[in-house]
């Protein structure tokens, strides 16, 4: 498959959240798996959010809960991923 899983792997995805008036950090604002992951992803893409493929963030990621900001461990990853998503708004 194109996402790097494995054919018996189930698709997963999460989306993040951040508004620095409100939080510190990004929080979780969707997750799931198989499908739901597929409509995360085709909502994200609808909207024009950039994607970003990371197995082992979205298996850290998985592990929050809703609404959860994401740990201080993620901060430096997470960073990365905005400074992507910053670089790409320039772009276009």
């Amino acid at each position: 498959m194109a996402n790097g899983y494995e054919k018996d792997e189930m698709q997963k995805a999460v989306a993040l959240r951040y508004d620095p008036e409100k939080n510190q950090a990004p929080a979780v604002v969707a997750q799931g798996r198989g499908y739901i992951a597929e409509r995360i992803k085709e909502v994200a893409r609808d909207s024009g959010v950039p994607l970003k493929e990371d197995r082992q963030l979205v298996e850290y990621l998985m592990a929050l809960d809703l609404y959860e900001e994401i740990p201080p461990q993620l901060y430096a990853v997470i960073a990365e991923i905005l400074a992507f998503i910053y670089s790409m708004d320039k772009k276009y």
